[in-house]
């Protein structure tokens, strides 16, 4: 019985078990999202004769309104990732440290909603709230502070930055705190043990272990920031250039009559730039992991 037992362990970890069970999720990766990158920068090669072409690209490399809104798009991710890695991470150490039992479960509730909102319903809430006529704008009205007396309307780069901000900050809360909740009580004991002030124990011990994963997460929250474009567009409706909306525009219809690829093209240079991030995540993933298993 026992060698029968043997011999069918034997045979269950052959050649291709292993893989089997991931089957399902390579095809549907296979199809949501491998097959339509190769499918978008094949048909970015094209030209309106189907024929071979680098032209799709050069809107995107000279200077114009498509490399603008590459520029305008990097800058406004690299904003909000900043402010959201920043905030977020002060947030997430007051939470560790402070927070408990249902408290700290209520937060991390909050979070997970605040950090998945977006879209149409996230741009009226902002709207309402900083509008011309909005409920906060009114209030600080009353109060003599007119926010719309300078160069600030809801509706620019910096009510985008406000807009994104609110979720990326929750975001960067989520993904951050385990970091934050994985330092060891005994590291600053024996610190302090040692003679080590608090600033010093974060110097030396605190922040270069939480480094890669902070790093990580700003890596996420740009590429979270770079690709958004329902919130955007139900903001701004265009007024902010941001390439994500101007594919929206030419996916519509509103084509460039010798240019019908240029939102693949745009699409191809969304893909590169995300990659970049990614790889930066994944990165800091790996110097997370290769320090906690040290």
């Amino acid at each position: 019985m026992g060698v029968v037992k043997a011999h069918s362990r034997v045979r269950s970890s052959g050649p291709g078990t292993g893989v089997l069970p991931l089957l399902p999720f390579f095809i549907f990766t296979s199809f949501f999202l491998l097959w339509p990158i190769v499918a978008v920068t094949l048909r970015s090669l094209h030209g309106n004769e189907n024929e071979w072409t680098l032209a799709n690209y050069r809107p995107i490399l000279k200077s114009g309104p498509y490399f603008h809104a590459f520029v305008v798009s990097i800058k406004l991710s690299l904003v909000t990732s900043i402010i959201g890695s920043i905030l977020g991470a002060f947030f997430a150490y007051v939470i560790v440290k402070y927070a408990r039992g249902k408290f700290e479960a209520v937060i991390d509730s909050i979070s997970a909603v605040f950090a998945n909102s977006g879209g149409v319903p996230l741009a009226f809430m902002f709207v309402a709230a900083f509008g011309v006529e909005g409920i906060v704008t009114t209030t600080l009205k009353s109060l003599g502070w007119d926010i719309y007396a300078g160069h600030f309307t809801i509706f620019s780069f910096t009510g985008v930055v406000m807009v994104y901000s609110f979720f990326q900050i929750p975001l960067m809360v989520l993904v951050f705190k385990p970091a934050i909740a994985g330092l060891r009580r005994e590291w600053e004991e024996a610190s302090t043990s040692l003679g080590a002030s608090s600033l010093t124990y974060w110097r030396r011990v605190g922040i270069p272990i939480l480094f890669p994963s902070f790093i990580g997460a700003f890596f996420l929250l740009f590429a979270g920031g770079f690709s958004a474009y329902a919130t955007a567009r139900a903001l701004t409706v265009g007024t902010v250039p941001l390439v994500p909306i101007i594919i929206g525009t030419l996916v519509d219809g509103n084509v460039i009559s010798d240019q019908a690829n240029l939102g693949d093209a745009l699409a191809v240079g969304m893909i590169v730039v995300a990659t970049i991030a990614m790889a930066g995540y994944i990165w800091a993933q790996r110097k997370t992991a290769k320090w906690r298993s040290s």
